[in-house]
């Protein structure tokens, strides 16, 4: 699964997760417990707008933000790596069946 198969679901910087601008590296970084990753431009811009807003409003959010960009295809391939890399929360079908089983004892 893929954020491209859920566009309503709200992404959020995960748990111990904090982007915040490092004046001396005069970019983004993402900190979290077990170390702390600067970010480019674009990655920085994405990860801004991880705060509960669906995976569509984000990428119509940089669309709309660099005008006459198709930006949807990078934006979501980029949510998708960040969510393998534990940055990002994007709730999808399949996490919600799996956490249901586990809540009712079935496996």
């Amino acid at each position: 699964m893929s954020a491209a198969d859920h566009p309503q679901a709200p992404v959020t910087l995960a748990r111990g997760v904090r982007l915040q601008w490092e004046p001396a590296q005069n970019a983004q970084v993402l900190l979290f417990p077990e170390g702390m990753v600067q970010l480019n431009g674009p990655a920085g811009e994405i990860l801004a707008l991880c705060d509960g807003r669906s995976v569509d409003a984000v990428v119509e959010t940089l669309e709309a933000r660099f005008a006459g960009s198709d930006l949807r295809e990078d934006v979501l391939s980029f949510l998708d790596e960040a969510r393998r890399r534990g940055w990002i929360d994007l709730p999808m079908a399949s996490d919600a069946a799996q956490e249901g089983q586990q809540h009712h004892g079935t496996a």
